[in-house]
C-alpha cells in the first residue's frame, strides 16, 4: 500500500461557499501527487541525493543509443560527437535555469511557464507540446523494449507494444512515492548492464576504438562538415523537453538551507541540466556500438539498442546468457523511463484540460490518455521514421525552453521587467502574455518552415539554431516592447503573510481553503473575491464562473 499523503474527506461546503465544479473531484483524488499545484513542504520529505537520484533514473531511456547511432551512421564519428556536444551545451545552458527554479519554489515547468512569459491559458500551448513529448518518448521506448521481448520471448511486436504499455500503469498510479523507489533500486544494476559490455570491448580490443573514430558514415567523407553537425544536433536537441521530467522530481526538492546548500546544489545541477552529460554520453556509446556491429554483422541491426547489446554481451559472456541480460537491460530502461513519461505526460494533459474545461478530471484520466497516444504511435511503427520525427518535434521543444530560460535568465535578472518570483495563480496572471507566446510561436514557426525546405535546402539544416536565436532575441525585445505590463494582472493577492520565508523559500504556512476545506501551504492560496477568505489554486483553475477570482489591478512594473 502506498504510504503518500492522503488528502483528508472532504466537508460539504455551506450554501454560500458551495465548490466549484471539479473541485470536489480534485480533493477527493487520493492520488493527485499535487499535480496541477505547488509541491508543499510537508509532502516534501525526501533528501536532496534522493530526488537527484529518481530524477536521474528516469533518463536510463535506451532512445540514445538509437539516436546517437542513426546520426552517426548518416553524418560519420567526427560529425555525430561534434553534435551531440554542441546540443549538450545547449540543453546544459538552457536547463539550467529551469531545474532552479523548479526545485527552488517547488513547481513544475508548466508552473514556470505560465510566470515566464506566457500568462495563464498562453502555457496550454507548450503544456500539450510537453504531452506530445512524452508519448512520443514513450512509444519510442516502447518499441524498444518491444523488439527486446520479440528477441527474448517471441513475442511479436504488435503484442510486445502492447505489453511494454500496460505494464507501467500500476507503476505510475502512486506517482512520487512509488517511482523514487523503483528508480532508486534499479539504477545500479542499470549502471552495471549499461557500462560493463563497453569497457570489456575497448579493454579486449582496442581496435574498436580506432575504427569507430575512423567512421565516415553513409552521406559523409569522414570529414566536418557544419550541416551535418547541425542535422545531428538537431535531431539531439529533441531532448531538450526532458527538463520538463527532470523538474517534475525536482519540485520535490526540500527547502534550501545553510545546513543543506551544498547538497542541494549538487542534486539541481546533476538532476536537472547535468541529466545531459549521462545522456550524451549514452549518444556517443550508441556510435561507438553501432560502427562495432557493422563491423561485426552489417548496419541493418545497428540502430536497434536490442542489437547492439545483444552482441556486445555476447562478446564477452557465454552464449546461453546474453539474450536474457539484453532484454533484462532493455526491460529495466524502458520501465525506468516510461513510468516518468506516463506520469509527466498525466501531468501536463490534466494542466492543460483544466484550465481549458475547468474541470478536473484526475490524473490517471491522462495516464491512459497519454499511454494510448503512445501505443498508437508505436502500433504505426513510428521507430521507422525515428529521425524525422525528432528532427521536427525539436523545433519546438527548442523554441520553447529558449524562451521561459530567456525570460528567467534575462528578463527576470538583468532587464528586471519579469517578476523575479514565478506566479502561477489564475488571477494573478494575464491569460495571454504577448512576450512568450509571440517569441515562441515566432521561433517555432520560421525553424519549422526551414525544416520542410521552404526557405531553401541550404538553410534546412539551420532550423534548430534559428529556432534557438530567435526565441533567445524575441523574448527580451518583447518584454521591452510591452515594457512587463502583461506578466501580472495584479501584484497583491489579498494575504498579508509573505509568500516567501526569511531563507527565500516558499512559506509552509498554511491556510484552509474556504471551497475544498483543506488546508495549503501560503504559496498556493490567494484571497477569494466574494468571501472574505482564501481559496486554493486548483479551486481557482476550476471556477467556471470566475465567483472566486480577484479582479484585475494596476501591475508595477
Amino acid at each position: 500500500m502506498s504510504t503518500e499523503p492522503r488528502l483528508a474527506e472532504v466537508t460539504e461546503p455551506e450554501p454560500a461557499q458551495k465548490a466549484a465544479p471539479g473541485a470536489d473531484q480534485a480533493v477527493k483524488e487520493t492520488l493527485e501527487d499535487y499535480t496541477l499545484r505547488f509541491a508543499p513542504r510537508s509532502y516534501r520529505r525526501w533528501t536532496p541525493m534522493v530526488v537527484a537520484t529518481t530524477a536521474l533514473g528516469g533518463i536510463a531511456y535506451m532512445a540514445d543509443f538509437s539516436i546517437g547511432a542513426g546520426i552517426g551512421l548518416a553524418h560519420g564519428t567526427g560529425n555525430a560527437l561534434l553534435a551531440i556536444l554542441v546540443a549538450a551545451v545547449v540543453i546544459f545552458v538552457t536547463g539550467f535555469p529551469l531545474a532552479y527554479y523548479g526545485a527552488r519554489y517547488n513547481i513544475d515547468l508548466d508552473l514556470i511557464t505560465r510566470g515566464s512569459g506566457f500568462g495563464y491559458f498562453g502555457s496550454v500551448l507548450t503544456s500539450v507540446i510537453f504531452a506530445s513529448f512524452t508519448f512520443i518518448f514513450f512509444a519510442l521506448e516502447g518499441s524498444i523494449m518491444a523488439q527486446g521481448l520479440k528477441l527474448g520471448l517471441g513475442l511479436p511486436l504488435w503484442l510486445g507494444y502492447l505489453v511494454s504499455t500496460l505494464m507501467v500503469i500500476p507503476l505510475v498510479i502512486y506517482g512520487m512515492t512509488a517511482l523514487s523507489k523503483l528508480q532508486v533500486w534499479t539504477t545500479p544494476i542499470w549502471l552495471l548492464l549499461m557500462v560493463g559490455p563497453l569497457v570489456y570491448l575497448v579493454a579486449a580490443d582496442p581496435g574498436t576504438v580506432d575504427r569507430f573514430l575512423a567512421y565516415a558514415g553513409t552521406d559523409g567523407d569522414g570529414g566536418v562538415n557544419t550541416a551535418s553537425v547541425l542535422l545531428g544536433a538537431g535531431v539531439c536537441l529533441s531532448l531538450i523537453a526532458q527538463i520538463g521530467e527532470q523538474i517534475d522530481y525536482l519540485r520535490f526538492m526540500p527547502p534550501k538551507t545553510e545546513a543543506n546548500k551544498r547538497s542541494w546544489w549538487t542534486a539541481v545541477v546533476m538532476a536537472g541540466p547535468g541529466w545531459v552529460v549521462l545522456g550524451a554520453l549514452k549518444q556517443a556509446i550508441g556510435v561507438f556500438l553501432a560502427v562495432y556491429i557493422i563491423a561485426e554483422v552489417g548496419p541493418a541491426a545497428a540502430p536497434e539498442p536490442i542489437q547492439q547489446f545483444k552482441h556486445a554481451f555476447d562478446a564477452m559472456m557465454p552464449s546461453w546468457i546474453v539474450v536474457p541480460l539484453a532484454v533484462a537491460l532493455v526491460v529495466i530502461s524502458q520501465i525506468k523511463i516510461n513510468v516518468t513519461n506516463a506520469y509527466s505526460g498525466s501531468l501536463a494533459w490534466t494542466n492543460s484540460f483544466t484550465r481549458v474545461t475547468g474541470r478536473y478530471p484526475g490524473r490517471m484520466v491522462f495516464v491512459l490518455v497519454n499511454l494510448g497516444f503512445a501505443l498508437a504511435l508505436m502500433e504505426a511503427d513510428m521507430f521507422s521514421f525515428l529521425n524525422s520525427i525528432l528532427g521536427f518535434y525539436s523545433n519546438c521543444a527548442i523554441a520553447w525552453v529558449v524562451t521561459v530560460a530567456t525570460d528567467i535568465g534575462i528578463n527576470k535578472y538583468v532587464l528586471k521587467l519579469s517578476p523575479h518570483a514565478p506566479e502561477f495563480r489564475r488571477g494573478m496572471l494575464y491569460a495571454v502574455n504577448p512576450v512568450g507566446v509571440v517569441a515562441f510561436v515566432a521561433a517555432s514557426g520560421l525553424s519549422i518552415a526551414m525544416y520542410f525546405h521552404a526557405l531553401g535546402d541550404t538553410l534546412q539544416p539551420y532550423s534548430p539554431v534559428a529556432a534557438a536565436v530567435i526565441a533567445f532575441v524575441l523574448t527580451p525585445l518583447m518584454a521591452v516592447v510591452t515594457k512587463g505590463r502583461y506578466y501580472l494582472r495584479r501584484t497583491d493577492d489579498g494575504i498579508a503573510e509573505p509568500i516567501l520565508d526569511a531563507d527565500g523559500n516558499p512559506s509552509a504556512v498554511t491556510y484552509e481553503c474556504h471551497v475544498c476545506r483543506q488546508r495549503f501551504e501560503r504559496p498556493d492560496v490567494a484571497a477569494c473575491q466574494t468571501h472574505d477568505a482564501v481559496v486554493c489554486s486548483l479551486c481557482l483553475s476550476t471556477d467556471k464562473v470566475g465567483d472566486h477570482v480577484l479582479p484585475a489591478a494596476p501591475a508595477v512594473t
